[in-house]
């Protein structure tokens, strides 16, 4: 129950902050479909190559798809219904779907019998691969290459999950809890990664 219902939110998440990055390109209709399911499920996609699923085990996901294709068309055509909210409740939208995804792909893996580093690089490429496909595909610079902390959060979850810090629904949902408002604090606070550019 807690994974699906963390899938969930991460689909809704990501399909909307597909959508706003489709309309602020100013793509038509099927460009919004195309960049919402790609935000949305790109990261699982990711996820199953990488833990050794076959890639068809994403079309299973037929609920899912559904959800996506419906908050997308909802929010396409009524965008007055949303767009002033998401302006400025969009980087919670995001954080949510970065926690939902990066804890899901840890129990994915956790459930695969795979190791600590593997349950890491799960957790990273679930949680932002979607957004990672997102801004390559609109032409824009990786959240998560920027200056501000992003992945780290995602590798946290993987930690913790990985070193069953946590167990049972509620230590799952505490762990949720604790990193949408670490990565809410990440932007808020500024904080950022040591980085450095090659002087000549």
């Amino acid at each position: 129950m807690t994974w699906e219902i963390l899938t969930i939110i991460g689909t809704i998440a990501f399909a909307l902050s597909g959508v706003i990055v489709a309309m602020e390109e100013d793509y038509d209709l099927m460009g919004v479909y195309i960049l919402g399911l790609v935000t949305a499920f790109g990261g699982g996609a990711i996820r199953n190559l990488l833990v050794g699923l076959p890639i068809s085990a994403l079309w299973e996901q037929g609920h899912l798809f559904t959800i996506a294709l419906i908050v997308m068309t909802i929010a396409f055509f009524f965008p007055k219904l949303w767009v002033t909210k998401w302006m400025k409740w969009g980087l919670i939208f995001d954080a949510l779907g970065l926690a939902a995804f990066a804890i899901q792909g840890a129990l994915y893996a956790t459930s695969m019998g795979h190791s600590l580093s593997a349950i890491i690089v799960a957790a990273m490429l679930t949680g932002t691969g979607g957004g990672m496909i997102r801004d390559v595909l609109a032409g824009r610079k990786p959240i998560f290459l920027r200056n501000e902390i992003y992945i780290v959060w995602a590798m946290l979850a993987g930690i913790v999950i990985g070193l069953e810090l946590v167990t049972g629904t509620v230590g799952i949902m505490i762990l949720f809890v604790v990193i949408v408002v670490l990565r809410m604090l990440s932007v808020y606070m500024r904080w950022s990664l040591p980085h450095r550019t090659l002087s000549q």
